[in-house]
C-alpha cells in the first residue's frame, strides 16, 4: 500500500477517534460532582456502559434523591426481559458481570477492573464464546483474543473478534485496533517502516497464524483476499460495540418521567410504558374540527382475580395555548374486564385506545395521559395542533389504515377515526402485508364542493426515492368530498420500506400542496392487529357538544364567541348543573348578576349546590349582599376545604362591614397558607393599627 493510502486511513482514524470519543463522552454536558456519592457511584461506575447519553442527561437534571431513586427503579425496568415475573434477569446479569470483571480484572491493576479495557468490552457484551492465549511467546507481546458471535440482535457483526495486548510488552492489556496500532506493534523486535505493515503481517503468520490473521481485521471473513487494515474493526470496537447496550432500549421513557414527575403520582413514575400513537386533525360535514387520537401501549398489564382479568384506565387530556394556558381538559374512565375465554384471544394482542374531541380554532398543545390503576403503569402522546380559523384550502395530514368498514353500526355518529360512513382501522405503526390494501384518506379543506372539478389528485409510491407507483384521480370524481379514499392492493409490492406522496394539482397541474407518509411492507404473512376501546363522541346537536365548544372560547377569553354556545347549552338542557354553572360564571364575568342568582337560584336547593357556591358568593358581594356573600363563601369552605382565593373574599366582606376582628382572622389564616400576598399584608397592617 503507498503511502498516501496510509495517510488516508490515519486522517480517517482521526475522525473515528473523535466520533467515538464524542460518542462515550457527550453526556459530559452536566456535571455528576454534587450528587451525594451513592448516586454518583452508581451513574460513573455501576452503569457508565450501558446508560445511554439521554438517560444520563436527564439523570442530572432529577433534583432530589427521590427523584432519583424513582429514575434508577425505571432504569432497570425499562431492561427488564421479563417484567411480568418476579426479578430482573437483566439487572442481575449485569452485576454478576461487574463482581466477575472485578475478581478477575481487577488484580494486579492501580485501578479497578471495571476502568480496564477487558472489564469494559465484558461488561459491556458479556462472556466470549471462546478465548485465546498467545501470552509466552518470545517473537509477540501477549495478546489474548476473544470471540463472540450471535450478537446480531445488537447491531453487531455475525462473528467476531476482540483483541487485547500488552503494548511494549508490559501494564495491563489494552483493546488492540487493527488501525491504530498495526501488526507491527504485536512484534517484540520489530525494526522496518512503521507503516510497511505487511511486512509485519508476515512475519506473524510464521510465528502465530491466528494472531496474525486479528492483526488485520477483527471480522470474520474479512479480507480473506485482499491484506489490508480494516477500517470496519476500527468503527466496531470505537461506535459499534459502545452502543450495543442501547440498542434495545427506548430511552424515551426518561424524558415523560422528567416531564410528568410532577404530575403522577410516585407509586406510577418508575412504570412508563412505551406506545405508539397517531393523531389527526379532521373536519366534520358541519365545519366542525375535531382531533382522532390513538395510543397503542407496548403492554397492558391484567391482574387476575377469581377467574376473571381486570385492568383500569384513567385518562387524561388537556389542551393548551402557546403560553400554557388550559383551553380543554378532560377525563375518562375506562373498565376492562375479561373472563378467561377473552383473555386467551387477546393476551399476545396489542391494545389501542381511540378517541376524539372537538376543538375551536387556534395553535395548542395537546398531551394524553393513560393510568392503568390496576398496575401502576402510565403512558402518554404529546402533539402540536393547528386549527384553522377560516380555512385556507389545504390538505390535511395523511392517515394509512389497513382495513376499512364501509357498513360500520357508528355511521353518521361522530366516532374516533369514523369519516363519514367509513370506519378507518388505521396503524401508528403503518405496517402492512402483502395480502393487504393500503387505504389512504385525507381531506382537502377549504375548497368550494363546486370547484372540486378544477383540481387533481397525483399519488406517488417510492421505494429508496424511485417512483414505483403512480395514479391521478380529478376532483370530479371525489363522492365523499371533502373525504378521501384511496384504496392500493399492496399483492404486487416486494416487503421494504416506502413513502406515499399526495399532490393536489390545479388545472394546470401544477402542485399546490402535497403530504407524504412513510409505510413498511413486512416479510411475514400476516400481522397480528390489536384490540381496540373507541369511545364514540356526542352528536354535533346534543348540548353537551355545544356546552364544550363554549368553554374552550371561554378559556381563550373570547366571551363574544362563548356566551351564545353556553347559553345555547344551558336552554337546551336547563336541568344540567354543568351548563349551569359554565353560564353563570359568564355571566358573572359579563356583569349579568341578577341572571347569575336566577339561573344558580334552583340548584341552591338540593345537593347540587356545591359548585355554585362560589359563583354565587362571588354575585352577592358584587351587589353588596355582604352577609348572603359570607353565608354562601363559609359553606363553600366547610364543604371543599380551604381555599386561599375564598379566605380572602371572606375577608374582604367583613371588612366592608367593618368587622375588623374577622377579616383579620381570614386574612391571616390566609397568610399562613400564602404568606407573599403584598395587598393581604397591608391590609393585616391597616388592621391591626386602627
Amino acid at each position: 500500500m503507498n503511502k498516501v493510502k496510509i495517510k488516508k486511513i490515519f486522517c480517517l482514524l482521526i475522525s473515528l477517534c473523535f466520533i467515538s470519543i464524542s460518542f462515550l463522552f457527550s453526556q459530559e454536558s452536566k456535571s455528576s460532582k454534587d450528587l451525594n456519592p451513592e448516586f454518583r457511584k452508581w451513574l460513573e461506575e455501576e452503569v457508565v456502559y450501558i446508560i445511554t447519553p439521554k438517560e444520563k442527561e436527564i439523570f442530572l437534571q432529577l433534583q432530589t434523591d427521590r427523584e432519583r431513586l424513582i429514575f434508577v427503579e425505571a432504569f432497570w425496568k425499562q431492561r427488564d426481559p421479563t417484567p411480568n415475573i418476579p426479578g430482573n434477569e437483566f439487572k442481575e446479569e449485569h452485576y454478576n458481570r461487574i463482581k466477575y470483571v472485578e475478581n478477575w480484572f481487577g488484580r494486579d491493576v492501580p485501578g479497578k477492573g471495571w476502568r480496564t479495557d477487558m472489564g469494559r468490552i465484558y461488561i459491556t457484551l458479556g462472556p466470549p464464546k471462546s478465548i485465546e492465549r498467545y501470552e509466552n511467546s518470545g517473537e509477540i507481546y501477549p495478546v489474548v483474543i476473544w470471540f463472540y458471535d450471535g450478537m446480531a440482535e445488537f447491531r453487531l457483526p455475525n462473528s467476531f473478534n476482540i483483541v487485547f495486548f500488552k503494548k511494549d510488552g508490559t501494564g495491563v492489556y489494552q483493546l488492540y485496533s487493527p488501525v491504530r496500532y498495526g501488526p507491527q506493534s504485536l512484534l517484540i523486535h520489530y525494526y522496518g517502516d512503521s507503516t510497511e505493515y505487511l511486512n509485519a503481517f508476515y512475519k506473524i503468520m510464521d510465528i502465530e497464524p491466528a494472531v496474525a490473521r486479528v492483526s488485520l481485521t477483527l471480522l470474520s471473513g474479512e479480507n480473506e483476499d485482499i491484506l489490508q487494515l480494516s477500517l470496519a474493526s476500527e468503527v466496531l470496537i470505537s461506535q459499534k460495540v459502545p452502543a450495543a447496550p442501547y440498542e434495545k432500549v427506548k430511552d424515551s421513557y426518561a424524558e415523560k418521567l422528567l416531564k410528568y414527575k410532577d404530575i403522577v403520582e410516585v407509586d406510577y413514575s418508575a412504570n412508563y410504558i412505551d406506545n405508539d400513537s397517531l393523531i389527526r386533525v379532521l373536519q366534520d360535514k358541519s365545519g366542525n374540527f375535531f382531533v382522532h387520537y390513538l395510543i397503542e401501549p407496548s403492554r397492558l398489564t391484567f391482574e387476575e382475580y377469581q377467574g376473571s382479568f381486570h385492568a383500569n384506565l384513567e385518562i387524561n387530556g388537556q389542551v393548551t395555548d402557546q403560553s400554557g394556558k388550559s383551553i380543554y381538559q378532560f377525563d375518562r374512565t375506562v373498565p376492562i374486564n375479561f373472563d378467561r375465554d377473552q383473555m386467551s384471544s387477546i393476551q399476545y394482542k396489542l391494545f389501542s385506545y381511540q378517541d376524539m374531541f372537538p376543538l375551536v380554532a387556534g395553535q395548542y398543545k395537546f398531551f394524553s395521559l393513560i393510568k392503568n390503576t390496576i398496575s401502576k403503569e402510565f403512558t402518554s402522546a404529546e402533539a402540536n395542533l393547528i386549527i384553522p380559523d377560516i380555512p385556507a384550502l389545504q390538505l390535511s395530514q395523511l392517515i394509512l389504515a389497513n382495513r376499512i368498514n364501509k357498513d360500520t353500526k357508528y355511521k353518521g355518529n361522530n366516532k374516533p377515526f369514523l369519516m363519514g360512513n367509513t370506519q378507518l382501522i388505521p396503524s401508528p405503526k403503518n405496517d402492512f402485508v402483502r395480502g393487504d390494501s393500503l387505504y389512504v384518506h385525507f381531506q382537502i379543506q377549504g375548497l368550494a364542493a363546486d370547484r372540486k372539478e378544477k383540481v387533481t389528485i397525483e399519488y406517488s409510491i417510492f421505494k429508496e426515492n424511485e417512483k414505483v407507483h403512480s395514479l391521478s384521480v380529478n376532483g370530479k370524481d371525489l363522492l365523499d368530498f371533502p373525504d378521501v379514499l384511496e384504496e392500493f392492493p399492496l399483492a404486487d409490492f416486494q416487503p421494504a420500506y416506502y413513502t406515499i406522496k399526495v399532490s393536489l394539482l390545479d388545472a394546470n397541474r401544477t402542485e399546490l400542496f402535497s403530504q407524504e407518509a412513510p409505510f413498511l411492507i413486512t416479510h411475514l404473512e400476516s400481522l397480528s392487529r390489536p384490540w381496540v376501546v373507541s369511545m364514540p363522541m356526542v352528536s354535533t346537536q346534543d348540548p353537551a357538544f355545544v356546552n364544550i365548544l363554549g368553554k374552550q372560547f371561554l378559556n381563550k377569553d373570547d366571551r363574544t364567541k362563548a356566551k351564545p354556545l353556553l347559553e345555547e347549552a344551558y336552554h337546551k338542557n336547563p336541568n344540567s348543573p354543568e351548563f349551569a354553572l359554565d353560564l353563570c360564571n359568564i355571566l358573572f364575568e359579563t356583569k349579568e348578576l341578577q341572571r347569575v342568582k336566577q339561573i344558580a337560584g334552583p340548584f341552591l336547593q338540593d345537593q347540587r349546590k356545591y359548585p355554585f357556591l362560589q359563583v354565587v358568593g362571588q354575585t352577592c358581594q358584587a351587589l353588596g349582599e355582604i352577609p348572603e356573600a359570607i353565608s354562601y363563601y363559609k359553606e363553600n369552605l366547610a364543604y371543599y376545604g380551604t381555599n386561599i382565593f375564598i379566605l380572602n373574599s371572606v375577608g374582604d366582606c367583613y371588612y366592608q362591614v367593618n368587622n375588623m376582628e374577622e377579616a383579620l382572622n381570614a386574612f391571616e389564616r390566609s397568610l399562613e397558607l400564602s404568606p407573599d400576598q403584598e395587598r393581604i399584608k397591608a391590609l393585616v397592617k391597616t388592621i391591626r393599627e386602627k
